[in-house]
């Protein structure tokens, strides 16, 4: 591939407005093909049929030009993308297909309605539930994209399994979300840049808690959660329960250390805590108009809500997101419904720990490709095969062995979670792409393009073994009694030398592996199977 095409694609912006005057012969057209009929009040699909007729009639007209020259591969991604794989296959157009989905549109439903998903996938009747929520059409949208195409993705093995009963099509391919990573030419450039955000961070505090500022930021640890503002598809709740009895278990143990907890999620509020203002104004000398006054201390000690998203010109909390997760501890993460999870895989990249699910698809990619995930400060919590009590108090026990963990020991801890980041880049994960494209233009064009589809997906991957400092058990490292945190520990039990631990992580990073496994000694949910 031309570099250019990688980094810098060409790009055509299609006018909606301009060809809304179609609509009603294009609804026409889509009822003819198959029978699905959208109300006139639902833009979205409506726009989402004005886009795809659009692009069908593009590729019409690009195939005609190009003949047999060059064969094209149509990538599209989503429920609203999905009437430009129907029309094109429906009109004959000589090109491959490729259908994405990040998320099932009924999935995300069901969850927010706190149905209890996961183990009701073989019960749930399809069609009344989509008609029960007025989505009906948006849905045989997306079931008629999935069946269309050539070929059908989803971006982890979990989506995978909802994805079979709530479309009734088995991806063909797992193609998982990647990140640009960038790799710092000195290796511990990254640990400086924590200490100088989380510095930012402590000013921001001093100032959040004037005057009620009665512990030692130097034994402060920042936690925090950020995403959609879905109370229980991201996890809050199981979050601020746990919270409740990490609380308990510092104070039964009097450990010494204090964690200030950031939610970070878009919301409307009207709202001011004008104390948290005045002591902003008080250090800083600064007057702040009415508009920005939002931000909002719950009442639960130390926990902080942000309910917007972070920027380096706010006058409260001036920081860009990458520097504010920078600055932290710990990210959050514990997703009852989370197709992939960018924001633990952004932590890891920057080399700091996190906890997340094994409901999420980062939690299901790292559990496949990493033999002890702690060790490497990625923390998955059990919410698929646990009852939720079991999963909170798993949670609060992370937390809790965080918390007690010695400073040494955080910043060994950091290096290995940004080793971690060369499974995330997109320089790896875009062979997935690579692979379903091929495979579509071998079923688009079987005569041109051979390839075997049932071949299993070869590739020289990723598997990371425990650290070899780590001893063998995964409890032998934690401390059972609390000691000091923030002070070096000369005696402390973990032999550790980062270049030559950094160096044997580089040469065990060789094993073969295919994407979509069940980790062995899980229970498979039914119908499920790796791809």
């Amino acid at each position: 591939m031309n570099h250019h095409y990688i980094y810098d694609p060409f790009v055509i912006l299609f006018d909606i407005g301009s060809a809304a005057w179609n609509l009603d012969r294009w609804k026409g057209d889509l009822w003819e093909t198959c029978r699905i009929g959208l109300p006139y009040h639902d833009r979205e699909a409506n726009d989402s049929l004005i886009l795809g007729s659009l692009i069908a009639w593009f590729f019409k007209e690009l195939t005609d030009q190009l003949g047999d020259k060059l064969n094209v591969i149509g990538h599209f991604h989503e429920w609203q993308a999905g009437p430009g794989v129907i029309l094109s296959r429906s009109r004959k157009i000589p090109m491959a297909t490729v259908f994405t989905t990040h998320a099932t549109l009924l999935g995300r439903y069901l969850c927010a309605g706190n149905a209890d998903f996961y183990n009701n996938l073989d019960k749930f009747d399809i069609d009344k539930e989509a008609g029960e929520r007025q989505i009906y059409h948006r849905y045989c949208l997306e079931r008629a994209a999935v069946h269309c195409a050539h070929v059908f993705t989803t971006v982890s093995q979990i989506t995978a399994v909802e994805a079979s009963h709530m479309l009734h099509r088995k991806p063909d391919v797992v193609t998982p979300n990647g990140l640009n990573v960038k790799k710092f030419s000195a290796m511990h450039e990254f640990q400086n840049l924590h200490s100088t955000s989380k510095a930012r961070i402590q000013e921001f505090v001093r100032g959040h808690f004037y005057g009620h500022l009665d512990f030692n930021l130097e034994k402060t640890l920042f936690f925090f959660i950020a995403g959609r503002y879905e109370f229980s598809n991201k996890g809050a709740d199981i979050f601020l329960e746990s919270l409740s009895r990490l609380n308990y278990l510092l104070r039964v143990h009097r450990n010494d250390m204090t964690v200030v907890v950031f939610f970070i999620m878009p919301a409307k509020t009207n709202n001011f805590n004008v104390e948290s203002l005045k002591g902003q104004a008080v250090r800083k000398q600064l007057w702040y108009s009415e508009w920005l006054l939002k931000m909002l201390l719950l009442p639960e000690p130390h926990i902080i809500f942000h309910p917007e998203f972070l920027s380096s010109t706010s006058p409260l909390l001036p920081m860009d997101y990458e520097d504010f997760v920078r600055g932290c501890n710990l990210g959050v993460f514990p997703s009852y419904y989370e197709p992939w999870g960018y924001t633990p895989g952004e932590c890891t990249v920057m080399g700091i720990p996190s906890v997340t699910t094994n409901l999420s698809g980062f939690g299901c990619f790292m559990e496949e490709h990493v033999s002890d995930p702690a060790a490497y400060g990625v923390y998955i919590v059990d919410r698929r095969f646990r009852s939720p009590e079991e999963s909170c108090k798993q949670l609060t026990q992370f937390m809790f062995s965080f918390c007690q963990q010695s400073l040494r020991q955080r910043i060994i801890q950091r290096n290995r979670t940004e080793r971690l980041s060369d499974l995330l880049d997109w320089k790896y994960l875009g062979r997935f792409y690579i692979h379903a494209r091929h495979l579509a233009l071998n079923r688009a064009f079987p005569d041109k393009f051979k390839i075997d589809p049932m071949a299993p997906l070869k590739t020289e991957g990723f598997r990371y073994p425990r650290p070899y400092s780590v001893p063998p058990s995964p409890s032998a490292s934690i401390h059972s009694t609390p000691h000091h945190s923030d002070v070096e520990d000369d005696d402390d039990d973990e032999p550790y030398d980062e270049d030559e631990e950094a160096e044997r992580d580089r040469l065990n990073i060789k094993a073969p592996f295919v994407l979509g496994i069940v980790p062995e000694g899980k229970n498979k949910q039914p119908e499920e199977s790796g791809n």
